[in-house]
């Protein structure tokens, strides 16, 4: 073989795994970015006002983590084709598997409704009513999943999670010391001030907003929707990988927005500032409102359905975005009323909405821990998994991460309900 003909070979191979790829890719980047939602970008941007690059380096170390927890997903969802609510109820029985969907069911419309927090804070800076943007996501949300495919609304998702990268380049254009950005990135170390109960709080909201309960639910019903199979796996786990890299990637330049512009300036969400942004970088300002829009449109895409796909699962409803309403009207029927009632908490004049979003954190701290512990087990079990059960290595990195996020999800909740405790 010439080497013309070793070249044409070569790229032809790499041509097929890219289209390979592509055909696979979407639960893993999707899960990953979205998780990017609201709550997500006001905590980064607090983050970096409050701590300016100190804490990148911790930024940097939940990639890792997110990708072994919902590398599992992957391979659960692609041998037994079936969501996790459904895993659990099988696996665990009727008691376990209650608490788990109340639980999930539960968190996931709180957390839709601070979603729409976010969405009608971003599009008021434009000048746009909140009753007008609930009734535009309404919209949004209700095409999405009316068309009856699995791929055409994942690609749709995919046009907004290629929003969600906005970040980037406004990160570029504060001109932020890259010297200092990369020192922050890679020496772990205490911020100024020593370990307070503000440095704890958002070191546990930037755990909280890496890894949700919701995500193991969503991307491993969104497997088994893709009907992705045991050969699928290599690519699942790629995308998963490639996601878990964006979602810190993302976040990191989010903070290194805030830290550069307004490290020392006392903001309490990402819309304050964004407003705070445009009267020193107006268009620097404009991208962070566009991206927080973004980021709670797609976090609630992919929240509303965790909810109706584990339900579905649970009753034995058609639950799959294959079907059509006729064909699975209990799925929809759900999706819609947790859409529609989450947009109208919003708009009830004097609604606790900081309450509401504290309550989702408390809630989330009583669901995580059982979820991960869940997973692990299922991933353990030999009879289900065969072959693809958890190796010694990935069982020491995901028993450690969980145990981790036990003791750190039950620190933070009890400094959200009693914020005096580590003073």
């Amino acid at each position: 073989m010439n080497l013309w003909a070793r070249i044409y070979y070569q790229l032809h191979r790499f041509w097929k795994a890219i289209k390979t790829y592509l055909i696979i890719a979407g639960p893993g980047l999707i899960v990953m970015i979205a998780d990017n939602d609201a709550g997500g970008i006001t905590t980064y941007a607090v983050t970096g006002a409050k701590y300016k690059f100190h804490l990148l380096w911790f930024l940097a170390l939940l990639g890792p983590v997110a990708y072994f927890v919902q590398e599992m997903t992957v391979r659960l969802g692609a041998v037994t084709k079936r969501g996790h609510a459904e895993a659990i109820f099988l696996n665990f029985g009727p008691f376990w598997g209650w608490f788990s969907l109340l639980d999930l069911v539960l968190t996931d419309w709180l957390t839709l409704v601070t979603e729409f927090i976010g969405m009608t804070a971003a599009l008021s800076i434009f000048g746009i009513p909140p009753w007008i943007t609930v009734i535009i996501v309404w919209i949004i949300m209700g095409s999405m999943i009316l068309q009856g495919r699995y791929w055409t609304w994942e690609k749709i998702v995919m046009v907004f999670c290629a929003l969600n990268i906005i970040y980037i380049p406004a990160a570029f254009m504060v001109h932020p010391s890259i010297s200092e950005v990369l020192y922050n990135s890679f020496v772990p170390h205490v911020p100024p001030g020593g370990f307070t109960n503000d440095l704890f709080f958002l070191l546990m909201a930037n755990v909280g907003t890496t890894i949700a309960p919701w995500m193991i639910f969503f991307q491993q019903s969104a497997v088994v929707d893709k009907n992705m199979r045991e050969k699928d796996m290599l690519w699942g786990k790629i995308d998963t990988a490639l996601g878990s890299l964006f979602t810190v990637m993302v976040a990191g330049f989010c903070i290194i927005v805030t830290g550069t512009l307004l490290y020392g300036v006392n903001i309490e969400s990402a819309a304050e500032a964004a407003i705070k942004l445009m009267s020193i970088n107006h268009y620097v300002g404009t991208l962070l409102a566009i991206g927080l829009f973004d980021a709670g449109l797609l976090g609630a895409i992919c929240i509303s359905l965790a909810s109706s796909w584990a339900f579905g699962e649970v009753f034995g409803w058609a639950h799959s975005l294959n079907h059509r309403i006729k064909e699975a009207p209990w799925f929809y029927a759900f999706y819609f009323l947790a859409l529609v009632t989450a947009g109208l908490v919003v708009l009830i004049p004097g609604a606790p909405l900081v309450l509401i979003t504290l309550f989702v954190q408390v809630i989330a701290v009583t669901l995580l821990p059982a979820a991960l512990v869940f997973l692990i087990i299922l991933l353990n079990d030999e009879e289900t998994m065969g072959e693809f059960v958890n190796t010694p290595f990935q069982n020491f990195a995901n028993i450690t991460i969980t145990v981790a996020i036990i003791i750190l999800s039950t620190l933070y909740g009890i400094s959200a309900l009693f914020p005096e405790f580590f003073k």
